[in-house]
């Protein structure tokens, strides 16, 4: 254990939890707008219990990519000479792009549940359940750690110092999956700038999975959206709401000013 506490193994940790806080932020909103589909007694139990044995397999699966990475990098299959699609596919592009696909159907489906007017049927959408739910946080959370583990291997070789990151991003996960979800519930209108910004992870990993197997379209190849274009684009969508909200509160004061004169 002391040659573990030096400090090229303590900076790397650091280095290592601020990766997974970075790379986690897409997760922590998916977690918390699925966590909502629980009973309302249930909620904090499903984030802790997803989190938690999201936390466990992730480090089993940091163990098996250590062991196995080449298994996750050669090619399962490819597509050539077909004028149309042209790809080599991994098992880690086609996790990629299976996490993209469910996240942007998800995204979809509440976006559409929450512009469907019920004229016959006026009862709440019936929760999910608990098993389902937290089957879909662990499973979307190993999509998302990918892209953190294979950062981690990148940056040290100590399983270690990669198992204690994981733990440390993982406990802070639960600690703010909470926090994100109560101020969705006090502030519903973010519920649907959420949901897009949710669209958007879809469409990197979609476009990630898809650098990955070196996809070309029409003889277009599909390039990776980076993480700085994403957040760039998440800033945008945070300022048009705002702008959105401000000017909505503009219109409806000179309305009731009109209406009181």
């Amino acid at each position: 254990m002391e040659a573990f506490f030096t400090a090229e193994n303590l900076i790397t940790l650091l280095l290592l939890i601020l990766l997974q806080g970075v790379l986690g932020l897409d997760n922590l909103l998916y977690i918390s707008i699925e966590s909502k589909r629980a009973p309302l007694d249930q909620q904090a139990k499903v984030r802790r219990l997803g989190i938690g044995m999201a936390i466990v397999l992730r480090i089993v699966l940091l163990f098996v990519l250590l062991r196995l990475i080449e298994l996750f990098q050669d090619p399962w299959f490819e597509l050539h000479d077909n004028g149309i699609f042209e790809g080599s596919f991994n098992l880690h592009s086609i996790i990629i792009l299976f996490g993209g696909i469910f996240i942007m159907y998800t995204a979809m489906k509440e976006i559409w549940h929450m512009m469907v007017i019920r004229d016959h049927d006026d009862s709440p959408q019936k929760p999910k359940s608990v098993a389902s739910i937290i089957f879909s946080i662990v499973l979307m959370n190993l999509v998302f750690s990918f892209d953190s583990i294979l950062g981690a291997i990148a940056l040290t070789d100590v399983f270690l110092t990669m198992a204690i990151a994981i733990v440390v991003g993982g406990l802070l996960m639960i600690w703010l999956a909470g926090k994100v979800t109560e101020f969705l519930k006090k502030n519903r209108m973010y519920e649907v700038l959420g949901l897009f910004i949710l669209l958007v992870v879809g469409i990197m990993l979609l476009s990630e999975g898809g650098h990955l197997a070196h996809l070309t379209i029409f003889g277009s190849e599909i390039e990776a959206m980076s993480k700085a274009t994403f957040y760039f684009v998440i800033a945008v969508l945070i300022l048009i709401d705002i702008v959105q909200g401000r000017y909505q509160k503009k219109i409806n004061r000179e309305i009731n000013q009109k209406l009181n004169n």
